[in-house]
């Protein structure tokens, strides 16, 4: 995929690939002091909480109607799925390119930091849950702003459209 211009993936370099950690091959060492730290069990408790999470968020996109679709099973803490508005015809490239505005758009009103992957060709809004602090309204209002996000971009582009006939 092409570097963004917006939103959490734009920017290059990263500030991370300039790490104290990166000067030697110990990458390791966050994992073993997180595994110190916490231990094994309160790790074990959290990631159990990811995949709950997972799951209620893959059942909000099931309940959603025809606007949202689940591209693939839920079968981890990755969620991947796409807006697709009711009633405006639209090519794959549109819908990938209104799908990846509405990331962009999700990140830069700070409501959350999806990100974009491919599945079988189709641009996907791709969520991964291994924030520790993740509730399950969280992913409530991650939903409606989907929606809601995804359908004032609609909008734009029915009016886009419009004009395109009418010219």
């Amino acid at each position: 995929m092409a570097p963004k211009e917006r939103g959490l993936a734009a920017g290059n370099p990263w500030p991370t690939d300039f790490g104290p950690e990166l000067s030697r091959g110990f990458r390791a060492l966050k994992v073993y002091a997180h595994l110190l730290e916490h231990g094994t069990a309160k790790l074990g408790r959290a990631i159990t909480a990811n995949l709950a999470h997972a799951q209620h968020l893959a059942a909000l996109i099931d309940q959603a109607g025809p606007t949202l679709q689940r591209l693939a099973p839920t079968t981890l803490q990755i969620v991947v799925f796409r807006y697709v508005p009711e009633g405006l015809p639209l090519s794959e490239e549109e819908l990938d390119a209104l799908n990846d505005e509405l990331v962009i758009e999700l990140q830069e009103r700070g409501i959350a930091a999806p990100s974009t992957t491919r599945i079988k060709g189709k641009l996907a809004i791709r969520v991964n849950l291994t924030n520790h602090r993740t509730r399950f309204p969280d992913l409530e209002l991650l939903i409606d702003a989907v929606k809601r996000i995804g359908a004032e971009l609609a909008t734009i582009a029915r009016g886009q459209a419009q004009t395109e006939r009418t010219a």
